[in-house]
């Protein structure tokens, strides 16, 4: 009732390959065993038709009958049947072309892998080169990336003299030309009685103003801060931020500051009240210094300094 199924014996590709190509070596060997049965009845007829019917038995070619030369080019073909068979086809046939193929590609493949293996040495080398110059050269900090420079500018006399009751002691108009210069575009930042000296808020800077007065007043765009530390955060964003008075904003930035821009009024102020801090010159380098003598336009003789830190 119930039949086991028949298994029947697969094939694979090598296999059926080679029967292929057994058979077709049986054919050709075939065909050549025909044509030499052929070549041979063929000859015998040519003699016979020469030599017993007398089919051109008159015609010669250099005195020999001319089923010699018809044997002969006939037997020239089947020598070049013979050596196609058993020559050409055993060893330049599809096994000898599969043979050249298989040996072109592993060739090929061989190449391949040589120039697989440098580009993969060359991106492993690249890759160790980037590593490296990373390695060697530090990330941008913050801090490094928004470094600003702080600059206090002042004008004092011989003594430290910088005003008096909440006031300049002279009137320099180099001077002020030269903080307008200096300053402008920057955040200048100050305490509430240097602010409140002028009369109005400067033109193109932003002003900063530390107090410790709540709900300090101040006009629009003014900023109002309670400490130093305040203002330099409010002004992290300016690459030269000024520190410009008073006295002890100044004592109070002098240690933080990376320039002085000094303009030294070369006259001694005694009735003076607020003083500029001595500057120490361990700690500071002057770079340069413009000397002018006193005119028409300005009463004292004076000088523009700068100082950087050593």
């Amino acid at each position: 009732m119930f039949w086991k199924k028949k298994h029947i014996p697969t094939i694979d590709k090598d296999q059926l390959e080679l029967i292929e190509n057994a058979q077709k070596r049986i054919k050709q060997k075939k065909r050549l065993s025909i044509h030499f049965v052929v070549f041979l009845i063929g000859a015998v007829f040519l003699i016979i038709a020469n030599t017993v019917l007398g089919i051109g038995i008159d015609f010669t070619i250099a005195g020999i009958n001319w089923f010699v030369y018809a044997i002969l080019a006939w037997l020239f073909l089947f020598i070049y049947h013979f050596i196609n068979v058993f020559v050409t086809n055993k060893f330049m046939g599809k096994d000898w072309e599969k043979q050249q193929l298989d040996s072109l590609v592993a060739k090929q493949q061989q190449r391949i892998n040589i120039l697989e293996a440098g580009l993969i040495k060359d991106n492993t080398k690249s890759k160790k080169t980037t590593v490296s110059e990373k390695a060697e050269k530090p990330a941008p900090t913050t801090e490094n990336k928004n470094k600003s420079e702080l600059t206090v500018i002042v004008a004092a006399g011989e003594n430290n003299a910088i005003g008096k009751d909440n006031d300049l002691i002279w009137h320099l108009s180099d001077d002020l030309k030269r903080f307008k210069r200096l300053t402008n575009g920057h955040h200048i930042i100050m305490g509430r009685k240097t602010f409140e000296s002028f009369p109005k808020p400067l033109p193109n800077r932003i002003h900063v103003i530390i107090t410790r007065q709540k709900d300090y007043k101040s006009p629009e765009g003014v900023i109002v801060v309670n400490s130093l530390a305040d203002a330099l955060d409010a002004a992290r964003k300016d690459n030269n931020p000024f520190i410009i008075g008073g006295g002890e904003i100044y004592k109070q930035a002098i240690p933080l500051a990376d320039k002085l821009e000094i303009t030294r009024v070369h006259a001694t102020f005694d009735d003076a009240d607020t003083f500029f801090p001595e500057i120490n010159s361990s700690v500071w380098s002057e770079i340069d210094r413009v000397t002018h003598d006193a005119d028409e336009k300005h009463n004292h003789a004076f000088s523009f300094i700068t100082f950087l830190r050593k």
